[in-house]
């Protein structure tokens, strides 16, 4: 949750539903000012929809028509609340697109309609059209923490989206195009399993943070804030 990269343009994850909304608009503003042609995207559950920082984010973004790819991710459950409990209008383009901002529904669980839609906004943005909001239509299959007795929904629920699940629907696609075989899947299945074990094995392998540095950046510390 708290990864942060800069080098891979990676701004970080955040604990606080909805946190990331404001940063997001924050950096889109920044290489507006700057005349970098950046954008930024932004992903987050239907849950963030409910909270002011989305309100509060979308409104700047379209006011000011910055350059922010809204990417929201709704599986149907915020933690174990579903979508109908929590929203009074349950279809989030509609919120998004009372901001005056280009929304679109996707199907989340189709690989190429999400890549197909993400060129399409990326382009609009771009061009400078200020920004968009995709409403990807997905679905979770495991339990939000191990501690989720997943009570909100039943099996036989989880069970029918499962007959969806994007990663055995893009196989057959690929398949069915002969753009794979089985020796290939098996192959790349290999591939992705050691690039996995190398990194769980580099993480275990690293030190922890020296406790000297845990209060760092908690405070403004004028020796590094200065040229």
């Amino acid at each position: 949750m708290h990864l942060f990269d800069v080098a891979r343009r990676f701004y970080g994850g955040h604990a606080i539903v909805g946190g990331g909304l404001p940063m997001a608009v924050g950096l889109a503003l920044a290489a507006s000012l700057r005349g970098e042609p950046q954008l930024t995207a932004c992903f987050f559950g239907e849950g963030a929809v409910a909270e002011g920082e989305f309100h509060e984010s979308i409104n700047l973004a379209a006011l000011w028509k910055l350059p922010v790819l809204f990417c929201c991710e709704n599986n149907r459950y915020a933690m174990g609340t579903a979508l109908a409990r929590s929203e009074s209008e349950t279809d989030l383009c509609v919120k998004a697109a009372s901001y005056g901002v280009p929304a679109w529904p996707v199907d989340g669980m189709d690989v190429r309609a999400v890549e197909d839609a993400a060129k399409r906004a990326a382009l609009a943005i771009r061009g400078g059209g200020g920004p968009v909001f995709l409403e990807l239509r997905t679905y979770r299959f495991r339990a939000h923490s191990m501690f989720d007795p997943e009570f909100y929904r039943e099996k036989s629920e989880v069970d029918a989206w499962k007959e969806r699940d994007p990663i055995d629907r893009l196989t057959r696609e690929l398949r069915d195009a002969s753009l794979v075989d089985d020796a290939g899947l098996t192959d790349l299945e290999r591939a992705i399993s050691a690039e996995i074990e190398a990194a769980v094995g580099f993480a275990e392998a690293g030190s922890l943070e020296p406790v000297s540095e845990l209060g760092r950046f908690v405070l403004s510390d004028p020796e590094e804030a200065s040229p």
